[in-house]
């Protein structure tokens, strides 16, 4: 719980720092008092302390705490794009700051709660941060279009979300998690909970973007501003996963078989239309839409099996989410002042600046699940795992979409090394070259010593 004051009284701060004109102090303060956070969170780690909160409402275990550690460096990275995101808007960076931070207290709340109202709670925090940013570029009718379409479709995820665990509730009137984790284990359940359980797996379902429930993801990723996108494509996404499989694990539903064959279904579903509607796009932010739609299928595979699921599913997080922020970083620098996100932009990138192209090819690479890098490695793992629980032929879908995703991470790659600069070289402001690097550098360490995630659960 301290970690929630924390990150709220850091939020606070940003908008107090407004009142006082300390607009130039606001990011790195913020930085520092993140980096603060996640230092005292990795202390916490290291000690093994299990802490349960105001009646236990919030639980932090070694899975809230890895999370909640990624979710902090994320934050960090968005954060520290943000000083030259806004520049023009130095009125209202402090309430943009601010919002992000408060996104992360919801982030952390998701992925601690041991009571099905926080979780709500966290949910609710989240979303309606991104509801707000989505639509924050007020005089772009793509903005206002994204901000719409994700509020109504959020709001209805949240409906469904709201409907299940009044259903669960009453069921076995409590919401609290390990009560009703030892509720659920009974062979008599009520036909309510299966049904509140299913209302809340959809809704979910729709803040991943799994197909059949991924159809505002590509109009509302390509009209959002592109650092929105980002927290969207990045953050928002993992925090949505892990609180879905750590909700799944608790109402013991990995070993039913009608679950199962449901989650077969969908993750073959995601995997292949995410990856077949990327081939086509010309847009980079909607490629990345319909990528992150085939990473949630990729996804999906670790509740096919308990068995180190929790671990699998912390490293593929890892490794999505860093090779995901180092490419935006590249691709919020390259685009910012131009009307749209086509891959014409990245023309001659590799001429006109090595090591933008450098680091987004790296990216797109791990994406794809190129050795040495921890997407190889993610997804070797996810496939071992779930040839072990006995589903190949989810495995063969993962392997026959890994290799289609290859075709449209190398049209952008291609474009950056064969094509003739549309542009003459820009100067790019320092902070995206350090967040593309520090991210691809973190996706590699990991991926060439996989144990430092992999054991972080065990």
């Amino acid at each position: 719980m301290n970690t929630l004051i924390a990150i709220s009284a850091l939020g606070v701060f940003c908008l107090i720092a407004e009142i006082f004109n300390l607009r130039k102090a606001l990011v790195p303060i913020t930085i520092l008092g993140l980096l603060g956070v996640l230092g005292a969170k990795l202390h916490l780690y290291s000690i093994g302390e299990l802490s349960s909160d105001y009646n236990n409402m919030i639980f932090a275990d070694k899975y809230a705490d890895a999370f909640s550690s990624l979710f902090i460096l994320l934050t960090i990275f968005l954060v520290a794009m943000s000083h030259d995101v806004y520049k023009d808007h130095q009125t209202k960076i402090s309430d943009y700051v601010a919002i992000k931070v408060f996104l992360l207290a919801g982030a952390v709340a998701m992925v601690s709660f041991s009571n099905l109202s926080m979780y709500f709670l966290g949910i609710e925090t989240l979303s309606i941060a991104l509801y707000i940013l989505a639509g924050s570029s007020r005089l772009n009718i793509k903005s206002n279009e994204a901000g719409m379409k994700y509020f109504l479709m959020g709001s209805f995820a949240s409906g469904f979300i709201l409907f299940g665990i009044c259903l669960i509730y009453g069921t076995f009137g409590t919401f609290d998690l390990k009560e009703i984790s030892d509720f659920s284990g009974a062979l008599d359940k009520a036909i309510w909970f299966s049904i509140g359980v299913s209302l809340i797996t959809i809704g979910m379902l729709f803040k991943i973007a799994a197909v059949p429930f991924h159809f505002w993801a590509p109009d509302v990723y390509e009209g959002a501003p592109s650092l929105v996108t980002a927290t969207m494509s990045t953050l928002a996404k993992v925090v949505a996963f892990a609180s879905l499989y750590k909700l799944l694990a608790a109402m013991n539903l990995f070993p039913s078989i009608q679950f199962q064959n449901s989650i077969v279904l969908i993750s073959i579903l995601s995997m292949t239309v995410g990856n077949i509607m990327a081939l086509r796009q010309q847009n980079v932010k909607r490629m990345l839409a319909f990528s992150g739609i085939s990473h949630a299928g990729f996804m999906l595979m670790t509740v096919l099996s308990i068995e180190n699921s929790a671990s699998n599913l912390l490293y593929y997080a890892f490794a999505y989410a860093l090779a995901g922020m180092a490419a935006f970083s590249i691709i919020i620098a390259v685009t910012k002042d131009k009307n749209n996100e086509d891959i014409l932009n990245f023309n001659g990138l590799g001429k006109t600046n090595p090591l933008m192209a450098a680091v987004l090819t790296a990216s797109l690479l791990s994406m794809a699940g190129i050795p040495i890098f921890a997407g190889f490695f993610a997804k070797f793992n996810l496939f071992t795992q779930t040839i072990q629980a006995g589903y190949l032929v989810v495995v063969i879908a993962g392997v026959i979409n890994s290799i289609i995703s290859v075709g449209y991470y190398f049209k952008l790659i291609l474009a950056m090394y064969t094509k003739e600069p549309s542009t003459q070289k820009q100067a790019i402001p320092f902070v995206y070259y350090a967040v593309g690097v520090v991210a691809i550098l973190l996706n590699i360490i990991i991926g060439l010593y996989p144990s430092l995630i992999t054991e972080l659960l065990k």
